[in-house]
């Protein structure tokens, strides 16, 4: 059996990633806990407030899809 972690990371990298038309790569999940996903985006969205949002509020209904343990996501620096 996977980890949360894990189921985490697979769901962005086969679902959530490319519905948003982001490359897995460019986004790392530093930390899975208390229903908590701390993700850190990098490529060009990462230095755009905006876009950081609207990627952390489409990322989450499609990482709840798959992942329904995770409430929430947060963008880490």
């Amino acid at each position: 059996m996977s980890t949360l972690h894990e189921r985490v990371e697979l769901a962005i990298r086969q679902h959530a990633a490319p519905a948003m038309g982001l490359i897995g790569e460019e986004i790392d999940v530093v930390e899975v806990a208390d229903g908590i996903a701390s993700l850190r985006l990098s490529g060009a969205c990462a230095s755009c407030p905006a876009s950081i949002t609207v990627m952390i509020m489409g990322l989450e209904q499609e990482l709840r899809k798959h992942v329904p343990e995770i409430e929430m996501i947060e963008a880490v620096l």
